[in-house]
């Protein structure tokens, strides 16, 4: 029997479940004092015959102290469930969004001292794709990414700091043959075991940078409109695997 399930979101941030079937209301007791951002960080396994035993219990992925412990080593990417998008406005009224399919990259965690945690990620510029094969080529082309002189987008950090439930990774971004410092606030969940046994960590970062600051500084008005946005928003959603100890 298919049951549906509800989530109630209250200005205070907090969130209640709410099941169709009341025999249901006891367990949605225990999401009520849930922040959304966990919700929105840990999604629910819902299941078709409702919640799974596991949040029923009330599991969480979030990490606690001795998580960070756990997540000690080093992590490689999971690319079937990495998704690393970007947004851009386009003619001021609408979005934009495209992905990059291709890259690499380490993460080194210090789980007792994250401030010697290191981030290192390399994105192929080619793979650019906004599911428009003439756009793409656009982008690819010398007046934007020029992705034949610079084949890679990067990444490497330079610190980790650590703020109340958050890391901030303060590192160089380098992007079309210009580097510049940025700080990419990020949030964690996990660890936690896969079903081939290789323990799972999620990283989540949201960054906003000025396409002309590195150089991509094609522009076109219609009628006192740019056609695309200085900003550029960046999501970047990373599932790193853990590497087995050398």
């Amino acid at each position: 029997m298919t049951r549906f399930t509800f989530i109630l979101f209250r200005k205070d941030g907090t969130t209640t479940m709410i099941f169709r079937n009341t025999a249901r209301a006891k367990q949605a007791a225990i999401f009520g004092a849930a922040t959304l951002g966990t919700l929105l960080l840990a999604p629910l396994a819902i299941s078709r015959s409702g919640i799974t035993p596991a949040h029923a219990a009330g599991a969480s992925v979030a990490p606690t102290t001795a998580g960070y412990a756990a997540a000690t080593g080093t992590w490689g990417v999971d690319k079937s469930h990495t998704d690393i998008g970007f947004a851009i406005t386009h003619l001021a009224v609408s979005k934009v969004r495209g992905h990059f399919n291709d890259f690499e990259g380490t993460v080194k965690v210090d789980g007792v001292k994250p401030e010697n945690s290191s981030v290192s990620f390399a994105i192929k510029t080619a793979s650019i794709d906004t599911a428009n094969a003439q756009r793409d080529g656009h982008l690819k082309g010398a007046d934007f990414f020029d992705a034949e002189k610079y084949p890679e987008i990067t990444f490497k950090s330079t610190k980790i700091v650590q703020k109340g439930k958050g890391f901030t990774a303060l590192g160089v971004l380098t992007l079309h043959g210009v580097s510049k410092t940025v700080a990419m606030p990020f949030t964690v969940q996990g660890p936690v075991k896969g079903p081939d046994g290789v323990q799972h960590l999620g990283v989540d970062t949201l960054l906003t940078i000025n396409r002309q600051d590195y150089g991509l500084a094609w522009s076109k008005v219609v009628e006192g409109v740019s056609m695309v946005s200085n900003d550029v928003a960046i999501t970047i959603s990373l599932d790193l695997a853990k590497k087995p100890a050398a």
